[in-house]
This record gives structure tokens, C-alpha cells and sequence, in this order.
């Protein structure tokens, strides 16, 4: 009786499969079980110093009040600037709209802009929270699946394949949560060739990850490869990731006046403005001192590295190596059909990550929740004594497998 209540676009979606995993995790632990949680993709890093002195002169200035629903014209202009700096992009700040973290961002564009039936391409593996976001705007996500044998990365030849009429948006996420993959340049503009012959289809990049890339990979921007794509295209970011400000929840997004427009009208009827003090925050992020970041992905790369050694020893388990992001997707093909010490066989992959909670209290989450199966994703933002442990048991679950 009480499903009748509730609308049908929100029974169309499920609730976050890594936020599930995680309140599994904290079940048993709360039940007195050791857990090693790999789940969570957040920075395990303090926000720095700098931002947080920043946060508090204003609260002693006392900027706790609303601000614009856009957000502070401070903010809207250390936005542009960045654009400007980093990706070799020119919007102004009426162009620009500051979110309650990059999620809402990208709900507020599909909300303003997809009818009933209106197709969103995405490639796979995604990021959980994509599809349900489409489906909750009564749009439909069409996955795109890209093996591992194409770098988990959209090729020219599938986009084209794959457009339709009903085709609204296609979304692009680089470096990828979960797998870390990165787009170079040439192969942004084979895409951004493909996008050219079909005016119709909006371009969405979330770019949240694009400070924490390996090697010194470099950061193209398909729009700084095909200007033309700008009058159709939004882009998507926040400080969450790069400057360890999960909590602070700024996203923001750049784009068409027509399009920002819309966004912000329904962010004013909603959740209206972002925090105050964080986006006083905000601003020193992207405008202060940098080397936090160059500092943090030293780190992460070392935790890669360190995790990549250790589980792909592991007889039956594999994992690329991601380009960017701090998350290993690791395929376990290796260990289906296999049988556990209880006689219970794992035949997908969602078997194998509740093994490894229940056997070894290894919290990861199953590849199927991010379109492509079978693998699990496993967050590096946590210290290596703790990623060391969770591949020691990992390796221990496996080898009592038979």
C-alpha cells in the first residue's frame, strides 16, 4: 500500500550501491567484526590549512548569511579564472552556476533539460549515481559498454553507433570513477568529430577528477580541442576530490547562458544557494596556494603503485592500471566458479565482494553496479598500512578458495 505513495520516477531508481556496501561495512563493524573499508571515494586527507583559515575569516567577517542563488560573484570569478588557467576556457560569470557539490550540478542539467523518453549516452563503467539520475528526470540512460580491452574508454565508432534521435546528452567522465581511465587529446577529438555531425546531442564532462592524474598525464579538454562543441556543452566540476573538501559540498557548473540559466532558475526552487562559508572557502581553493595537490597525488600514485604490485600477484585477480582517480578496478573473472570454504559458489561478482566482506571484512563494491562485470572497485583514499592489510586478506580469501 505505501508504494503507492510515492512517484513513479523515484521507484524507477535504487539507492547508491556504494553507499549500501559502506552501511554493510559499518554493520558488521558496529557488530564487532574488523573491517578494512575500501568502499568510499572520498580523500582521506585534512582540507588544507590555508582553505580552512579562509573558511573561518569568514565566518568571523560574517558571511553566514544567503548569498546569490548563483553563488558569490567571489567564487563565480575564481571559477572563470580557473577555467581560463587550467583548461584553456572562456565563459563569464553569467555563465557560470555554483552547486551543492558536482552531483547537483549534474541533476540540475538533466532536470532542466530531458523529457520522457530522452536518451542519455554512457559509457561504461560509470559512476554509480549517473543512470538513476536520468531515470529520476524520467529520461533514459543508455549504457555503452567499453571493455577492458579499449582502455574501459568510448570509441568513435561506438558514439556514432550508438546516437539516436532521442539522443539528448552524451557524458563524459575524465579521469573515470571507477576505473581511472583518462582520454588523451586525439582521442577527444575523434569523439569530438563524431559530436560535430549531430547538433542535436548536448555534451556533459565531469571533470571532478582532473587534477589527480599519474605520470604527469597530461589534461586536454575537449572543448579546448573543438570550440565548437561550447554552445552545447556543460561542464562539470568541484573542489571535492583535488582539495580534500568532500564536506563542504562545492560543485559548480559552466555553460551556455540559455542552459546555466535554466539550471539555476530550478536550483532556486530547490536547494537555492550553496553553503557561505564554503564557498568563501572555495575561492581560496582555487585561487591560493596549489601544492597540496601536486603533494596528494604523489601520494595516491604511490598507493597505486603499491596496490597494483599486490593484487595483481594474487592468482585470479588482475587490475590495469588506472591513469588517474584513486580508485584499482580489479577483475576477479579469474575467481568465478569457484567454490568457498563453505561450499558456496561464486558465480558473479557480486559474489566475490560479499565474500570478501564476510570472510576476510574486506568492504569493495561489485563491478555490476558500475555497468561492467566481472570486477570490483577498491578506493586507494585511505593509508597504505590499511591498503596493505586489505590485500593481505584479499590474498588470504582467494587462497582459501578451491
Amino acid at each position: 500500500m505505501t508504494a503507492s505513495r510515492i512517484a513513479a520516477r523515484v521507484q524507477r531508481i535504487k539507492p547508491s550501491p556504494s553507499s549500501s556496501a559502506s552501511d554493510r561495512a559499518n554493520e558488521l563493524r558496529r557488530l564487532g567484526q574488523s573491517i578494512i573499508n575500501l568502499v568510499v571515494g572520498e580523500p582521506d586527507f585534512d582540507t588544507p590549512l590555508h582553505i580552512r583559515q579562509a573558511a573561518n575569516a569568514a565566518i568571523e567577517r560574517g558571511e553566514t548569511r544567503y548569498t546569490q542563488n548563483a553563488g558569490t560573484p567571489q567564487l563565480r570569478q575564481a571559477i572563470v579564472d580557473k577555467l581560463a588557467r587550467e583548461n584553456g576556457l572562456t565563459y563569464g560569470a553569467n555563465q557560470v552556476l555554483v552547486t551543492n557539490g558536482a552531483k547537483s550540478a549534474i541533476f540540475n542539467a538533466f532536470a532542466a533539460t530531458l523529457g520522457a523518453g530522452d536518451e542519455v549516452l554512457i559509457p561504461a563503467p560509470y559512476w554509480v549515481s549517473y543512470p538513476d539520475m536520468v531515470l529520476a528526470c524520467e529520461g533514459e540512460p543508455v549504457t555503452l559498454a567499453c571493455p577492458e580491452e579499449h582502455a574501459f574508454k568510448l570509441t568513435p565508432d561506438q558514439l556514432r553507433a550508438a546516437i539516436t534521435d532521442r539522443t539528448r546528452w552524451l557524458l563524459l567522465n575524465s579521469p573515470s570513477n571507477p576505473t581511472g581511465a583518462s582520454y588523451s587529446a586525439g582521442e577527444l577529438r575523434a569523439l569530438a568529430d563524431v559530436l560535430l555531425d549531430y547538433p542535436h546531442v548536448l555534451l556533459m564532462t565531469d571533470d571532478i577528477y582532473e587534477h589527480i592524474r599519474y605520470e604527469g598525464l597530461e589534461n586536454p579538454h575537449i572543448l579546448a580541442i573543438e570550440p565548437a562543441l561550447t554552445e552545447r556543452t556543460v561542464v562539470v566540476n568541484g573542489v571535492s576530490k583535488t582539495y580534500a573538501m568532500t564536506g563542504w559540498r562545492i560543485g559548480y557548473a559552466a555553460g551556455p547562458a540559455d542552459l546555466i540559466g535554466a539550471m539555476a532558475t530550478l536550483q532556486s526552487q530547490s536547494t537555492s544557494n550553496a553553503c557561505s562559508v564554503s564557498q568563501a572557502a572555495a575561492v581560496e581553493a582555487l585561487n591560493g596556494d596549489q601544492s597540496f595537490v601536486k603533494a596528494s597525488v604523489t601520494v595516491y600514485q604511490q598507493r597505486r603503485d603499491r596496490c597494483l604490485a599486490l593484487l595483481n600477484a594474487i592468482d585470479g585477480l588482475s587490475c590495469r592500471t588506472p591513469d588517474g582517480a584513486f580508485y584499482l578496478y580489479v577483475n576477479c573473472s579469474g575467481l568465478l566458479g569457484k567454490s568457498t570454504p563453505q561450499g558456496k559458489r561464486l558465480d558473479t561478482d557480486y559474489d566475490v565482494v560479499m565474500y570478501l566482506l564476510e570472510s576476510q571484512g574486506v568492504a569493495v563494491v561489485a563491478g555490476t553496479a558500475y555497468g561492467l562485470a566481472p570486477f570490483f572497485r577498491m578506493s586507494i583514499a585511505t593509508d597504505i598500512k590499511t591498503l596493505d592489510e586489505g590485500c593481505s586478506r584479499i590474498a588470504a580469501a582467494v587462497a582459501a578458495l578451491s
